[in-house]
């Protein structure tokens, strides 16, 4: 197996990588450039040593010209990177040249020792040679230590990965150069892991390309993806460990070593699972990618995608679970406890992941409940310094060794509630960035939980709303009973020896009763969906007519007798409707005028007209008042809700109502109602009366 074919073809294959990802991202900035070709001169130099590893005719003396050249190159891109350039006067420039001059030396060196090998046929000694690339690599270190000294201590973060990785290469380089010259030759195993070892450097170099926007603008590497594929090399590393381990015991255990071996690794792959499955190595995993290598310790799109996801999921679920939930994640807290206000306390009224706190109660007007309100504060249990909280905090929080923060949730000033959650798992304090993304998100949280108390009142309200409105039409119809019977009773003195007075006392009773029954039906099925029916609107409108002939002036009807007109609607409460239509056009008609029902179709449609020659009604009132509920021209006789109650139920059946109307020419009331069934036949109407 040719190891080094493998070693610097991983190398290659790494440093290319690492290239295509700096490409993608380059944005014509010079030092951004000076490091992609820099990538791309040492991708190329692994990838030419991986060559000459497999093919013995090649020329190594153009693998050690390149390897110069690459030493040379990242030379250019740490002056780069330091501000140093050709410009400069002085000290500075003749380092810079000097630094030139030396790769330029060691390059005619490596031709020159390889022109006379050529011309003499002869074995020349190469420590010159070695002791240049030594000196190169001396000067790499050099640099490296300059760059990372000259940076302030608060910025280092930005460039300490990209110092160690191309420390780590030039110390190789030493090392494998120093031992060739005091062994007089070079170590095949050193030279072979030499392509690995610069494998291994490309995370770094990825890790500060990502944290200098200048060199990379939009390089960007996930946390996802790192935190899994950090895990993956180490449950790799992990399991070469425990197969050479494996290997060792087997070796030296005698006739117990395979049985030994067996064992052995059945139980670090339970091991392995086992770490794989915790959540709380996860979470320290987590936490130390995030402060280690990126540079912030949160993914902010990620995370406000993913908690607003968690909002708005599965409704089954209680929003006040799902927003202890979505808020706990965020830190790692294993559970929690969310606390609302009720009355004149705050109580916990959702968990998660924790047990129910039954009995604790927080009064509003706590001194901590009004610093948090104040102040949004997160508390943390033992934090110290300017972390520390500044109120005293609650004796339940003390008493329960669990409890880890507390999250307020301010919506508009207001302290909608707070999030009690359980220690986290990673088990770290909290620095300025986990408490302004807990305050941001618990702005949100609080903006959800408030949309749902606000929609709870609303439905509430909206409930209370539609009792109302049925109470006023029962109260209505209740006064337009009254108002008959009372009129009943007043000419009952007079009339009770006429035989017709009292037939038409019985038939007024008998119709009052009818519509009490009715009320009384209403009530008992508040809420349900009235029952529909289809009938014949001429016969109704007869059966109005004879009802109100007792009140002058005495209704007609004019309608089409020559087939059924019918429309699909509840009939004694559209009885009624017209019924109050008919009422209204006879109060407002002296008796000497006309009050007429007509009845039409056209296409599909009926048109019902209650038509007047009563005083009228100005148009301004019957735009802006006739139609609103409580608003009655009719003193305290009347309530203001026939003509809106006529409008709801019509545009609730499909229809729609006109009104025509000029002060002191009268009032013409007109429904447009869809006909029901007009296809039926009247034999099929005489079946379903039977039956």
């Amino acid at each position: 197996m040719n190891l080094a074919l493998i070693s610097y073809g991983v190398g290659a294959a790494a440093f290319i990588a690492l290239f295509t990802i700096l490409a993608i991202g380059y944005r014509n900035r010079p030092v951004g450039g000076m490091l992609l070709f820099a990538v791309a001169v040492n991708a190329g130099w692994l990838a030419v040593s991986a060559y000459d590893s497999y093919a013995d005719y090649f020329l190594p003396l153009f693998v050690q010209l390149l390897e110069t050249f690459r030493d040379g190159v990242w030379y250019a891109f740490l002056f780069h990177t330091l501000g140093f350039n050709f410009k400069f006067h002085g000290f500075t420039r003749r380092l810079i040249v000097l630094v030139f001059l030396l790769v330029l030396l060691q390059g005619g060196l490596l031709i020159g020792f390889s022109w006379l090998e050529w011309l003499l046929g002869a074995k020349l000694s190469h420590e010159i040679v070695l002791v240049g690339q030594i000196l190169l690599a001396v000067i790499g270190l050099m640099l490296v230590e300059q760059l990372l000294r000259s940076v302030p201590r608060d910025k280092r973060w930005a460039i300490k990965y990209l110092c160690f990785g191309l420390a780590a290469l030039f110390v190789y380089d030493f090392f494998l150069y120093a031992d060739a010259l005091l062994l007089q030759v070079v170590d095949t195993g050193v030279w072979s892991a030499r392509g690995l070892a610069n494998a291994m450097v490309v995370p770094f170099i990825a890790v500060s390309a990502a944290r200098n926007p200048q060199w990379s603008p939009d390089v960007y590497v996930s946390r996802r993806m790192v935190f899994h594929t950090a895990t993956f090399l180490g449950a790799g590393l992990y399991l070469l460990a425990m197969a050479g381990a494996g290997y060792y015991v087997r070796h030296f255990g005698g006739s117990w070593g395979i049985m030994a071996q067996a064992v052995f690794l059945f139980a670090a792959a339970l091991l392995l699972l086992s770490l794989l499955s915790s959540g709380q190595l996860k979470a320290k995993l987590r936490v130390f990618i995030s402060k280690h290598f990126f540079n912030y310790k949160y993914d902010y799109r990620e995370e406000w995608l993913h908690f607003i996801s968690m909002l708005s999921e599965d409704s089954s679920i209680p929003l006040g679970e799902r927003v202890t939930r979505a808020v706990a994640q965020i830190v790692e807290s294993p559970g929690g406890v969310l606390w609302q206000p009720k009355e004149k306390y705050y109580v916990p009224t959702s968990v998660w992941n924790f047990p129910f706190p039954e009995g604790l109660m927080e009064p509003k007007q706590s001194a901590f409940l009004q610093f948090l309100r104040e102040r949004e504060w997160i508390v943390e249990k033992g934090a110290e310094g300017e972390a520390a909280h500044l109120a005293p905090l609650p004796e339940w929080f003390n008493r329960l060794h669990k409890l880890w923060l507390i999250v307020p949730l301010i919506h508009r000033e207001s302290l909608v509630g707070f999030l009690v959650l359980a220690r986290s798992q990673a088990r770290v304090a909290l620095d300025w960035e986990d408490r302004d993304l807990l305050r941001t998100t618990g702005r949100e949280a609080a903006s959800y939980l408030a949309h749902q108390e606000a929609a709870e009142q609303l439905a509430q309200a909206q409930q209370f709303a539609a009792f109302h409105r049925f109470s006023a039409y029962v109260v209505h119809d209740l006064k337009n009973l009254i108002a008959q019977l009372s009129l009943l009773v007043r000419n009952a003195a007079y009339h009770k020896h006429n035989p017709a007075f009292i037939d038409d006392a019985v038939q007024t009773i008998h119709h009052a009763v009818q519509r009490m029954q009715r009320l009384m039906s209403q009530l008992r099925s508040t809420g349900e969906e009235e029952r529909q029916e289809i009938f014949d609107v001429l016969v109704l409108a007869r059966e109005l007519v004879k009802h109100y002939a007792a009140q002058r002036p005495r209704p007609e009807v004019e309608g089409e007798d020559k087939d059924f007109i019918r429309i699909r609607a509840n009939r004694e409460r559209f009885k009624s409707i017209v019924g109050h239509l008919i009422q209204n056009a006879q109060e407002a008609t002296f008796p000497e005028g006309r009050v007429i029902l007509r009845i039409s179709r056209e296409k599909g449609i009926v048109r019902i007209e209650v038509e007047d020659s009563g005083q009228g009604m100005d148009p301004t009132f019957v735009r802006e008042r006739l139609f609103r509920p409580f608003d009655s021209t009719k003193g305290l006789t009347g309530m203001g809700i026939g003509a809106f109650e006529v409008q709801e139920y019509i545009q609730g059946i499909g229809g729609d109502i006109e009104v025509h109307s000029s002060p002191g020419k009268g009032t013409c009331f007109v429904l447009r109602i869809p006909q029901g069934n007009v296809g039926r036949s009247r034999t099929e109407e005489v079946k379903e009366a039977v039956s």
